[in-house]
């Protein structure tokens, strides 16, 4: 936009799906007549700023019908305008310039969506389509190995990635140890993954933001939706409550492999539970034209049980209400309550011993954002947010026959932390510079009921407790603030590319103790205090963004550093589960990541498909570890290659493969042994100084729909084959190490790895 366009006017509203009510993200609305345009935002808006005059506005998005309307000459006016899904195949769509420019044209960078159909159209691990696996095969995103949906973003660990589902935190986002994750596909619409130039809106994690949306149900008929397949079955209902203003959507998805094992010879196994469920539910309801509410949540369980001897579950729930309301033609706002829940239970009945572990973790978030349009060059927001954190890593009790109850209560941590931000995004020389700039303050306030330990630190590896201060309910003891700068420029270089570079500023509060390289459901999360100070992370990064044959084809280079603050890492042989002094076994030290990120990315035609390739290194240096000499973090990988395409045979039939190649992971092993206070110890080499071998995979998946998807009636179904791990390579996951009888002092390692190839089929269904 030219600078002489600031006393123009503003339209803005909503762009939805005609038939069922639900926004379109990132749909386009553009202005032929000066060839300029905007996309809608994750939450299906747009802010058009128009200079003085009557102008066609033509809105558009993949695979619907446009539509194109009047506006002027020169009076701010709010339009929400639904589109009606296109009869044609996907390959004659015609898309405007900016939705295929987008990626050159914006200040934002080291971000990138993904469709829900793009997913569903990549091979599954068992036939389950899966949020995280897709994921885990962009540029900068590290997979943490077969059957695994933990992932590792430019170096940081797993809980340094804010998953957010409905703007609602999730703690642990996997199922049956990290096979699944908790997104049932059938209720995801948006997924849009943050590896910089993070808008500060966005606090609490150093590494990303995975901020994941729920769908919102068809307005105008009643739908059932769902799927078979050989480890689980979906389904989903969805309508209107009231046509053309609300909605509802109820999803739930159940595994059934303990059904099985029923069949089983063997009695033990018989007994044995094996399963998880979600159950996901989301209400819209359009109030007016101006205001807007939703209400969603998420409840997800894992059930493991052998017998009445030994058992363990864990699950997330969640909870969001959001308030969307137009103040007025140039403000509007979201106001959202979220909770969020995370539990893990241990219980065992070993004859005469028996015991049993509850903890949980508790977040209640009050958040308020909002956007003011100054005028057609400058978009500025704020907002402020609130959360208590509730972390209580339970309360121990075991029993032996003869002995009285044992009961041990770990200390729980209470805290406030608190954000504001501000941010203004500005156009320069006609759109040829763009500047998004912004700043976070945080607060971070530990508060009683709880309990902190000083410990005496002159010793090299053990810390012993030299007093405890006990946190009254209510009062405030410790409190952490800080600022944290955002700033994204983009540069035009012509019709076809753009030179972008970005500083941004982190800060995490609270952060988990991992004893391996992947989010485990017993991993304890833990916050800053008088022993743990915050960690900070400080990102720059510069790319070059270049599109080719009319914008068909996206390409971008990316560079990026990283500098880590008071990073912390479990001591050798540490012992985390259920430790009452949790912060006497980790010490904190510094680290850095760099790297380099290419993508090459094609969204239309008969054949879709990216190839994303990184090179990068993350390294640490903490006293006491490693004798305080710098070595590699268990998620440093210097290669990683991913290849996914899909191709349309027929309208009936669509194949599509995956290639993943990476350096495999760093870990620590035992290169002798000595005689230590009468037996043998293991000796180990520097720290993640030995390597996995190299990982590599191939999967392959077709999709074929009867009839094209033009059956009769309003029933479609759809089946999916897939083979995972095609021509079964060996990839170990992890090592672990037990006592050797054979060397005493040196221990047997063993590898743990998913054998393949792995076949599946999958039957899906809507009618």
């Amino acid at each position: 936009m030219h600078d002489n366009y600031a006393q123009g006017f503003f339209v803005r509203g909503t762009v939805f799906d005609e038939v069922t009510g639900e926004t379109l993200v990132g749909a386009n609305v553009f202005v032929p007549d000066i060839q300029y345009g905007v996309i809608t935002s994750n939450k299906g808006d747009y802010e058009l700023p128009l200079p003085k005059g009557e102008f066609r506005v033509v809105f558009s998005f993949i695979g619907y019908n446009s539509r194109e309307i009047i506006v002027g000459p020169a009076r701010d006016t709010v339009i929400n305008i639904g589109l009606v899904s296109s009869a044609v195949a996907l390959e004659e769509v015609t898309v405007s310039a900016l939705a295929a420019d987008r990626n050159v044209d914006r200040a934002e960078m080291s971000s990138i969506a993904v469709s829900i159909e793009t997913i569903r159209n990549m091979p599954a691990f068992l036939g389950e389509v899966d949020v995280l696996r897709t994921i885990q095969m962009l540029p900068g995103v590290q997979s943490a190995g077969d059957g695994n949906t933990g992932f590792f973003v430019r170096g940081g660990n797993a809980d340094q990635n804010l998953v957010l589902f409905d703007d609602a935190v999730v703690f642990n986002a996997s199922h049956l140890f990290n096979f699944f994750s908790v997104f049932n596909p059938d209720a995801v619409d948006d997924v849009k993954l943050y590896k910089g130039g993070i808008h500060p809106s966005y606090g609490g994690r150093l590494s990303s933001v995975l901020d994941i949306d729920m769908r919102g149900g068809d307005m105008e008929n009643y739908r059932v939706t769902g799927g078979a397949g050989l480890i689980s079955s979906r389904l989903s209902a969805e309508g209107p409550i009231q046509k053309g203003r609300s909605s509802f959507l109820v999803s739930g998805r159940r595994t059934y492999a303990d059904l099985f094992l029923r069949f089983s010879p063997d009695e033990n196994q018989r007994d044995a539970r094996l399963f998880f469920y979600d159950l996901n539910g989301k209400m819209n309801y359009v109030i007016n034209d101006r205001n807007r509410l939703f209400v969603s949540g998420y409840f997800g369980r894992d059930i493991t049980a052998f017998k009445d001897l030994f058992g363990f579950d864990w699950g997330n729930a969640t909870a969001s209400a959001r308030w969307n309301r137009i103040f007025s033609d140039r403000f509007s706002g979201n106001i959202s309550l979220l909770y969020s829940n995370y539990q893990f239970n241990i219980n065992g009945d070993l004859g005469p011993a028996s015991f049993r572990w509850n903890s949980d973790i508790n977040n209640i978030n009050l958040k308020t954002d909002f956007t003011y349009l100054i005028n057609n060059n400058n978009t500025f927001s704020f907002g402020v947010h609130s959360i208590y954190h509730m972390l209580d890593p339970g309360v121990i009790r075991a029993s032996i026959e003869g002995a009285s109850l044992t009961t041990i209560e770990l200390s729980q941590g209470n805290a406030l932390e608190h954000g504001v931000y501000l941010n203004n995004e500005q156009s320069l020389f006609g759109n040829r510079l763009v500047m998004v700039y912004g700043l976070r303050g945080s607060v971070f306030q530990v508060i009683g009921p709880g309990k902190q330990y000083v410990f005496d630190k002159s010793g090299p590896v053990n810390w012993e407790v030299t007093d405890t201060l006990f946190l009254e309910r209510g009062e405030i003891y410790d409190t952490f603030r800080g600022l944290e700068p955002r700033l994204s420029l983009r540069v035009n270089l012509g019709t076809n590319s753009s030179l972008k570079a970005g500083y941004h500023r982190m800060i995490q509060y609270i952060q988990q103790a991992q004893s391996a390289q992947s989010v485990a459901p017993y991993d304890v999360w833990y916050m800053s205090s008088n022993n743990i100070p915050p960690q900070v992370a400080d990102q720059i990064a510069i790319g070059y963004f270049r599109n080719f044959r009319n914008d068909e084809i996206e390409t971008s280079v990316e560079i990026y550093y990283k500098d880590l603050t008071n990073i912390s890492d479990v001591i050798d042989n540490g012992d985390i589960l259920g430790n009452e002094f949790l912060e006497g076994q980790m010490r904190v030290g510094n680290g850095w990541s760099y790297g380099a990120e290419m993508l090459v990315r094609k969204d239309q035609g008969r054949f879709t498909g990216f190839a994303g390739y990184t090179w990068s290194r993350t390294r640490r240096k903490i006293d006491g570890i490693n004798n305080g000499k710098a070595y590699y973090a268990p998620n440093d990988r210097s290669h990683d290659l991913s290849l996914s395409g899909g191709y349309a045979l027929s309208p009936a039939v669509t194949a599509s493969l995956n290639f993943v190649y990476s350096t495999g992971r760093a870990f620590t092993l035992p290169v002798g042994k000595m005689y230590f206070q009468g037996a043998f110890a293991p000796i180990y080499a520097d720290r993640n100084s030995s390597r996995l071998p190299d990982y590599h995979r191939l999967d392959l998946s077709v999709n074929y729909t009867p009839g094209g998807g033009r059956e009769s009636g309003r029933f479609t179904s759809s089946w999916n084959f897939s083979v995972f791990n095609i021509y079964g390579r060996v990839n170990p996951i992890s090592v672990s190490f037990a006592e050797n009888a054979e060397s005493p002092g040196i221990p047997r390692s063993s590898f743990f790895y998913v054998p393949g190839p792995i076949p599946a089929v999958t039957w899906n269904f809507k009618f």
